[in-house]
């Protein structure tokens, strides 16, 4: 009985060594360095984006930044290159395939080869599928596929001579499972990860790595950027209230350092916060009771509208609700990461 007793204590000290040690392995910082590297983050004007480039430039990073907006940019630039970093900021379509050529070209002549791609740039559009439209799912596979397939496809002929790379696709828990309400967003998503995947099965042989990241909730004050549909009020209030929830949202600032941290570790992928990994868990393991519950939470979303195809943001959608202090984190996320300068 003793010896039985010591075989079992033994097999549990293995099983917490091996669980502390996978621990520090997923939480090292990684060894892949910053400093000097030149890095282009897509949708980087502000909120994760814009984070992302604070922390890389606080590294010694060159950095390059790209949005439609080029006031927005032009804001963005001057903050992070306040300090005397090498920061230019492109203003581009990112679906259009020519211009992202382009822009990957201007960048390599201005900074030098990129060493690390960030395909971060995103859309949302939350609304019931009643009032959901073929135009919907066609921006946000363009935003969040193509887009992204454009840029790989621009920096990978420099990366393959060269025999390095990184690739950081900023996917979503939406990625992984569908969430009620934002079906061309989750629909993108899936795309993304699943192109993001198969990209990084075939470019390691060429010391490339692709790393795809599958956020929860952030807290990035973007939500006011948000497309929303059917019931506009309604809609945005769930949405903005949720994305301010503190313990089931994550700041930016600590995705982006879980992000670049995967990126050094050269992580095949990362989910980020608790919940999000207790949800991807689940539907992983049961798919069919995890979209059945999502069912029943999407009954208590609002309904859909007979004037509820009209595409409105979320600033133009606020009420009473939305600028309470229900939504207190993330007006302060607004404020921080450059999200109040644009109503376009």
């Amino acid at each position: 009985m003793k010896r039985e007793n010591r075989t079992n204590w033994l097999v549990a000290a293995a099983a917490g060594a091996v669980f502390a040690a996978a621990t520090v392995w997923r939480n090292r910082r990684g060894s892949y360095d910053l400093d000097g590297r030149v890095v282009l983050i897509t949708g980087g004007s502000r909120g994760l984006g814009l984070v992302l480039a604070r922390q890389a430039v606080s590294e010694g990073a060159k950095v390059a930044i790209c949005a439609r907006d080029a006031e927005e940019l032009e804001r963005a630039r001057q903050e992070l290159a306040a300090d005397g970093a090498e920061v230019i900021a492109l203003s581009r379509d990112l679906t259009d395939a020519d211009a992202v050529r382009t822009m990957v070209a201007e960048v390599q002549q201005k900074l030098g080869p990129i060493d690390v791609l960030v395909n971060n740039a995103g859309i949302i559009t939350a609304g019931p599928l009643d009032n959901t439209e073929l135009r919907d799912y066609e921006d946000s596979m363009d935003t969040h596929f193509w887009a992204p397939l454009h840029a790989m496809q621009a920096v990978l002929p420099s990366m393959r001579r060269r025999g390095e790379g990184r690739i950081v696709n900023i996917a979503s828990l939406g990625g992984k499972v569908a969430i009620p309400h934002l079906a061309p967003y989750s629909a993108s998503k899936f795309a993304l990860v699943g192109l993001s995947e198969g990209f990084r099965a075939e470019l390691s042989q060429h010391g490339i790595v692709v790393t795809t990241v599958c956020p929860g909730l952030l807290r990035t004050g973007s939500a006011r950027h948000a497309i929303v549909k059917g019931q506009h009020k309604k809609e945005y209030s769930w949405f903005t209230i949720a994305d301010s929830m503190p313990f089931w949202t994550l700041s930016a600032e600590t995705a982006a350092r879980q992000i670049w941290n995967a990126c050094r570790r050269g992580d095949g992928e990362i989910i980020l916060s608790v919940p999000a990994k207790v949800l991807a868990a689940f539907h992983g393991l049961m798919p069919g009771a995890a979209t059945d519950i999502l069912g029943w939470v999407n009954r208590s979303l609002p309904g859909p509208s007979e004037r509820g195809n009209e595409r409105r943001h979320g600033y133009e959608s606020e009420t009473p609700l939305t600028q309470s202090w229900l939504t207190t984190l993330t007006r302060k996320a607004e404020k921080q990461n450059n999200e109040l300068s644009s109503n376009r």
